[in-house]
Formats: structure tokens, sequence, C-alpha cells
């Protein structure tokens, strides 16, 4: 068995996760963590996700909420999830990162982390995605510059951080396919008389509404042809599976910052 904390476990995808820790043969449910100020804080965490009472409590301090974890699961905010990943060194659990928009202070956390205990950080934790990383760099390489790329994302209304991470790292690929750096070449979106558009630009561009789950497509269009790579999230389900994937594959690993492509084997 494999003990398992989850981060944010008082919101949608935590309750998800929650509850498939619970489902799982191979893994225990140990630790729930949400913010000091969660309206949900104290309760049991089992009843919270929709389930018989799981006799593990959402607490606040991430020292409690890992201190029995052999891994903890963080779907989160960035603040928090320097918290998480301070809490998950000095416990010695290993940790899945999935929280996107991380700034400089999370990343500096995230690598920091990962020279005492195993981190799989990815914006997206999706087995599909993973595979549309792989495929979106061949194309970008196989096509290159002669090939105008754009990154469209949509995902729903509630959603905080924009562009989402998938579709930074999205642009980030195709960048690294052509051998160029993203930081030169990406814009996220366009307005006014700018012109022709530049040779080697990657677009990004950010949709918000509704209830969608997560969809992303890459556009590669040349003259007379246009190839369009996309995955479509129909739930989170997809999310939360391959962070149960990631964390049963990180648990004994040397510490190292890990990420998608290493839990599927497809480097």
């Amino acid at each position: 068995m494999i003990k398992v904390a989850v981060s944010g476990a008082g919101g949608r995808m935590g309750r998800l996760l929650v509850r498939l820790v619970r489902e799982a043969p191979d893994l225990k449910l140990t630790g729930a963590l949400e913010s000091a100020t969660h309206q949900d804080l104290g309760r049991d965490v089992g009843s919270l996700a929709g389930g018989s009472a799981a006799h593990v409590s959402l607490v606040a301090d991430p020292a409690v909420a890992v201190r029995d974890a052999q891994v903890v699961i963080d779907f989160s905010t960035p603040m928090a999830t320097r918290q998480v990943l301070e809490a998950a060194r000095k416990a010695g659990a290993a940790a899945i990162v999935g929280t996107t928009g991380l700034d400089a202070a999370a990343k500096e956390e995230l690598l920091r982390t990962a020279d005492v205990v195993p981190v799989v950080a990815a914006p997206n934790m999706s087995v599909g995605v993973s595979v549309l990383f792989r495929l979106v760099a061949e194309a970008a390489r196989l096509l290159g510059e002669e090939y105008d790329v754009d990154v469209v994302e949509m995902h729903h209304a509630r959603k905080v951080d924009a562009p989402s991470g998938t579709a930074l790292r999205l642009a980030e690929v195709v960048a690294e396919g052509r051998g160029v750096s993203a930081d030169d070449v990406v814009v996220h979106g366009r307005s006014g008389a700018q012109g022709p558009r530049a040779k080697g630009e990657i677009g990004v561009f950010a949709l918000r509404g509704g209830d969608v789950v997560g969809d992303h497509t890459v556009v590669l269009a040349s003259v007379g042809e246009r190839l369009e790579i996309t995955h479509r999230a129909g739930s989170r389900d997809n999310f939360a599976l391959g962070a149960l994937r990631a964390a049963r594959w990180v648990v004994g690993r040397p510490p190292k910052l890990y990420d998608m492509k290493d839990v599927l084997g497809i480097g």
C-alpha cells in the first residue's frame, strides 16, 4: 500500500483524487490539505468527497498533512505548492505537482525539493496530453519554420490563469522542436495593425467559457495545407488518473525532477 496525501483536497480535482485513492486497492489516503480559510476545515475528507468516512480530516498545516505519506499529490495554488514542497522535503515524501501558473519562487522550490526527494511536475497530468507533446514536437521538427504555428486553448470560465500551463508548454515544445528559445518567438494574442506575421512566430491564445474541462489545439499552417493536432478532455478523470499513475511510479525513485514523459517512458 502506497500512502498518499492530497493537497487541494477540498477542490473539485482534490475531491476526485480523494475518491480515486480510496477506491484503489494499492493506495491508502493518509492526509488531506487545504487553505486556512477553507470552509470545510476539520471535516472528514471522505464524506466531503461524497463517500463514506475516511477518518482523515481536512487540515491547513502541510506538515500535518504529509507526515504519514510516501507521496503527496498537489493541485492547489503556486503559493500553496511552495509550502507543500517544503513539507514534503522535510518529511521525505515524494511529490506530484499538477498546479499550473507556478511563479519563479515555486519553480525554485521544485528544484530545491527535487535535490532531496523525487518530484514529478507537469502542467497537465493527462496521459493523452503527454503523447500530444511528443507528436507536436515531432511535427514542429519535421515541418520547420515554413509552417506557421499557433496554440489555441479553451477552459471553463472559472479558471484563474491564462494561458494554461499546457498551452505554454506546447509553445515551448514547438520552439524546442525548431531549436529556438520560446522567449524569443512566442507572442500572446494579436491586436491592431501589426503588419505581416513574423517568420518563426508562435502564437498562444486563451479562450474561457462555460464548463469546458480543457481543449488544446496546435495549428501548423502553410501554403495550401494546414495540420491541426487536438486534445480534448471530457472530464477531470484523466488528469487525476495520470497523477495517480505518477504517484505509483515515483515512490522509491532517486531524488530528481521528473515529468510525465519519464512516468510513461516516452523520453
